[in-house]
């Protein structure tokens, strides 16, 4: 049993959505000045183009910044400033990695789906494949809540468990 506190939880979620979000304000800040300098406008881009986008700038930095943490300062931002730490059964770099990137992967799951539907009209493929985002996400938040160990997939996967510090 794990007796983390749904209230700190949240708490960590709020915060490290918060962190997401100012990497992604200062990311388009940067887009929009080298849209409007070097290339005098926003260019038009294809539909691998804008997957590679959204992926190289936004998904794999944010894995790599999250996975650096989990393994060096023993948890996200989030966790440090909800009072938790994340522990390994066993501590090693590519457990923080595999952990973040299925704790990530239905925000690459939703970019994917929706990118896809903006050039396909959004297909059945395109809602599918956002919708599976959707759905995943829900499943780690709730087994992140309502587990007795707090526990979600990537944790299972990873062999971490985040704890109260």
């Amino acid at each position: 049993m794990n007796a983390i506190p749904i209230k700190k939880r949240f708490i960590e979620l709020l915060v490290d959505y918060l962190v997401i979000v100012v990497y992604l304000i200062i990311l388009f800040i940067i887009n929009l000045f080298i849209s409007f300098l070097i290339f005098k406008g926003l260019p038009e881009y294809n539909e691998i183009q804008a997957q590679s986008i959204a992926t190289l700038t936004s998904v794999i930095p944010i894995i790599v910044i999250f996975t650096y943490l989990d393994y060096v300062k023993n948890g996200s931002i989030g966790k440090r400033v909800a009072g938790l730490t994340l522990t390994y059964k066993h501590k090693k770099i590519s457990s923080s990695l595999l952990r973040n990137i299925v704790k990530f992967l239905p925000w690459q799951m939703g970019h994917i789906g929706v990118i896809h539907g903006i050039y396909s009209n959004f297909d059945m493929s395109a809602i599918l494949i956002a919708n599976s985002g959707t759905i995943l996400g829900l499943i780690l938040i709730c087994m992140g809540l309502f587990r007795n160990d707090k526990r979600h997939l990537g944790d299972l996967l990873a062999g971490t468990k985040v704890e109260l510090r």
